[in-house]
């Protein structure tokens, strides 16, 4: 599986594009703003688009999906439903955090730990990760190696756990039981910052030490 990485909004979001390098296909991971920085990102490594894909819901992950789906037709999918209260206030989100208006809406598809999604020929395995948000998943390609890991973990730290429903206890919980046991390989692309890998993570992460 490929990736680029396109940066977008003011909170220097990692929207991620991936594919498939034998059919071409590709998806979009949280595709938080800049549309039209993104389309031309799209239209640069000539793939085919088939969907959006949503870590979770808040703004600076989503702010674009709506504006992408209908321009390229294609389904929006994930996270878990237990972040549906927060697609619901995604106008008063665009409010609190000074970005551009985002109107509520709701994914075609919600995505639940065990599930699998395609791109092309690559599989995506769906972990629940909650903490930062209820309704966290990561996206495991485990023949690549490779997790697209939202803001559940970053180089050297880990989620917010202040804004609503979240709680701190939950995500550390969600990275030691869902994510560590991936294995020290597995490199991560998370939703903000550089790439980093599980094991180097688990040595050096102060929020992960004992």
């Amino acid at each position: 599986m490929k990736y680029h990485i396109i940066p977008v909004t003011a909170f220097s979001q990692n929207c991620s594009l991936i594919w498939c390098s034998k059919t071409n296909q590709a998806a979009l991971v949280d595709p938080g703003g800049d549309a039209d920085i993104i389309k031309q990102e799209v239209a640069a490594q000539g793939v085919e688009l088939t969907q959006i894909l949503l870590t979770h819901g808040h703004l600076d992950h989503v702010g674009a999906a709506a504006e992408l789906a209908a321009h390229y037709q294609i389904p929006i999918i994930g996270p878990d439903s237990e972040d549906q209260f927060l697609f619901d206030s995604l106008p008063l989100q665009s409010q609190r955090f000074g970005l551009a208006h985002c109107a509520a809406f709701t994914p075609d598809t919600w995505l639940k730990e065990g599930d699998t999604v395609s791109v092309g020929e690559e599989l995506l395995d769906v972990l629940h990760c909650p903490g930062h948000t209820p309704g966290h998943i990561v996206f495991i390609n485990q023949k690549a190696r490779l997790a697209v890991s939202g803001d559940v973990i970053f180089k050297g730290s880990v989620g917010r756990s202040d804004f609503p429903r979240g709680d701190h206890q939950t995500l550390i919980d969600s990275i030691k039981n869902k994510l560590l046991p991936l294995g020290d390989d597995i490199a991560f692309l998370p939703g903000h910052g550089p790439m980093s890998t599980i094991g180097y993570e688990r040595k050096t992460n102060p929020f992960l030490q004992d």
